[in-house]
């Protein structure tokens, strides 16, 4: 991580989880790190004093409160090199039960708060002509699931606008990654992590899923810093993917989606190709 040095990252949900694992890489190799949370106490308490560590408390669906974080750190460290969007958390229910106050809660953090992030970081990446966003997506951006119909939505918006970021950035020298997960051994699926639709109905799959998800939690088959280690090998890259899928099952799911959709479109092909005068 020698050539990293001159390198300031810029990480949301730093509190645990992948972020949690990133910055504490990140500083183990005497990086620089801003690292945000809803209390930074809690990044604190986690990481311990570190010269090269900013926490923050930022509120990312605050645009206000980000532009605040941004430049502050930018006042700090003298500029910002690597972002990552990774705070979000998980919506269970169906889309019957979720109610449209639950779903734009979801969205708000999910989704707008990456957008506050890219939106007011991109005038200090055209400036200095470079930089890099890493967008945490999932598994879940590719399919539907029951009960999870909510949580697919943000998951597969966050692929769907990384991909047009990306082109629109380029020529601007700056890269975009989408990380799309699988199952890490995080607390991603302790009880209290993720949030559960209020208004339950009987006959949806929803409360088997949770209890399953709980009863999975710490047998996750994937390492978090493993994932840490290539996030940082990939903000080494000149030429970096625009597509991190993590993990046997994400890649599982992943290859299984694009092979179905390519066998429907072929199914209807007829009728797609009917359409013309």
């Amino acid at each position: 991580m020698s050539d990293l040095h001159e390198k300031v990252w810029f990480i949301t949900g730093a509190s645990k989880g992948f972020g949690l694992t990133l910055t504490k890489l990140l500083l183990a190799n005497g990086q620089k790190v801003s690292a945000t949370s809803r209390d930074k106490k809690s990044i604190e308490a986690e990481t311990g004093f570190h010269k090269g560590l900013l926490a923050l408390t930022v509120d990312l669906t605050d645009e206000s409160d980000v532009i605040k974080a941004i430049n502050g750190t930018v006042d700090h460290f003298g500029r910002i090199d690597v972002v990552v969007n990774n705070a979000g958390y998980m919506l269970l229910g169906s889309l019957e039960e979720v109610s449209n106050s639950e779903f734009q809660q979801s969205m708000n953090l999910n989704v707008f708060a990456f957008l506050n992030v890219i939106r007011n970081i991109m005038p200090h990446f055209r400036k200095q002509h470079s930089g890099h966003i890493f967008n945490y997506s999932s598994s879940a951006g590719y399919g539907g699931d029951a009960s999870a119909g909510s949580y697919n939505a943000v998951k597969s918006a966050i692929i769907g606008f990384s991909e047009a970021l990306a082109k629109e950035v380029q020529p601007f020298n700056i890269k975009v990654t989408i990380v799309s997960p699988g199952l890490f051994r995080t607390s991603f699926l302790a009880a209290g992590s993720f949030t559960t639709a209020k208004n339950l109905i009987d006959g949806y799959p929803t409360q088997r899923l949770v209890d399953t998800m709980t009863q999975y939690n710490g047998q996750q088959p994937s390492n978090p810093e493993k994932l840490a280690m290539i996030l940082v090998d990939t903000a080494k890259m000149a030429d970096p993917p625009l597509h991190l899928v993590m993990g046997e099952d994400a890649f599982a799911k992943a290859t299984s989606y694009y092979h179905n959709q390519l066998v429907a479109l072929e199914k209807n092909k007829k009728s797609s190709l009917s359409t013309n005068f």
